[in-house]
């Protein structure tokens, strides 16, 4: 039942009064985000947001346990020793895990036998330059697979957006579900935003791993969105004779804000520990669901709320 007394009580924020703050800060966060991917877009030959690994490329992925850690004016010279040695388009990166210093070299889809005599080949040049290396993992995709993937991967993106909008806008209204949607934008922008800045300057790339945290972060995000759409709902339909809907709203946001913030923080502890402690495989993948649920809980504070409450206050002039 909703409180009669609503507006009485004293909230720790006051989201509609600041929500042009709140949606400025929300729009100057999300530019550079919007510039990496348009850069990217741009600049890569696919016209991809992001840098894509081999899951969806196609290639082969050869990981190697080294003794030493290697300098970053090092990974120059050791792709300049590769190319000498026809591999193609090689692609390095460093990562620790735990005590132990591994490094992933990316190239081109090779064939089982080519595969096998290429690494050996690898192998020796790396050892005799550049120190000890064990190789320890090798995987490889093959670039109709990995075209099949991306495809199948899109299409699962899509059909989640669209059947969450048409889900809220059923249950509550339509204007409820277009804004969950901007909502979802957001967050998702705003991780894969960040992950083409990582590529751009750290030349990080994403694998089938980063959609599991895409999905995870849109379930997430309308998740909780919906509860504080549900206690709008709630409290709309027992006070909107007594309140305004801006009065209402902002009630509303502030009753379920203990919640949304406990959920996340919660949430959160798991994350960095798993960030922290977890493998070197799994860190950008923990990552994007540690920028998804900090963006996933302020949208629903800060950006659902006081959307609605903009549209309200249209359509109650509207029909005026």
């Amino acid at each position: 039942m909703a409180n009669t007394n609503l507006v009485k009580e004293k909230y720790k924020l006051d989201i509609i009064k600041y929500r042009y703050l709140f949606l400025g800060i929300t729009a100057v966060l999300l530019i550079p985000c919007i510039i990496a991917i348009i850069y990217l877009m741009s600049t890569q030959k696919n016209h991809a947001p992001l840098k894509l690994g081999i899951d969806f490329t196609g290639g082969t992925i050869l990981q190697y346990a080294v003794d030493k850690k290697i300098a970053t004016s090092e990974i120059g010279s050791i792709r300049a020793a590769l190319v000498e040695k026809n591999v193609k388009n090689p692609v390095i990166q460093t990562t620790t895990q735990g005590d132990n210093n591994l490094i992933s070299i990316r190239t081109t889809f090779l064939g089982d036998k080519e595969s096998k005599d290429k690494a050996n080949e690898i192998t020796q040049v790396l050892n005799k330059d550049f120190g000890n290396f064990e190789l320890v993992q090798v995987n490889s995709v093959g670039p109709t697979l990995g075209k099949e993937l991306l495809r199948n991967t899109l299409i699962a993106l899509i059909l989640s957006f669209i059947l969450m909008v048409v889900y809220i806008s059923f249950r509550f209204r339509f204007e409820y579900g277009w804004i969950a949607l901007l909502t979802l934008f957001q967050d998702a922008i705003f991780v894969v935003g960040i992950f083409a800045i990582k590529g751009i300057f750290f030349n990080t790339t994403i694998d089938s791993l980063f959609i599991t945290a895409i999905l995870t972060v849109i379930g997430y995000s309308i998740n909780d969105t919906i509860v504080v759409f549900d206690r709008i709902r709630e409290n709309m339909r027992f006070l909107a004779k007594k309140y305004s809907s801006n009065e209402i709203i902002n009630a509303s946001i502030n009753q379920t804000l203990a919640r949304s913030i406990n959920t996340s923080a919660t949430t959160l502890f798991t994350l960095l520990a798993l960030y922290f402690f977890g493998g070197a495989t799994i860190k950008d993948f923990v990552l994007a669901i540690i920028i998804g649920v900090i963006s996933g809980t302020c949208s629903s504070i800060f950006t659902a709320g006081t959307i609605l409450s903009i549209v309200k206050e249209k359509m109650a002039k509207k029909n005026a």
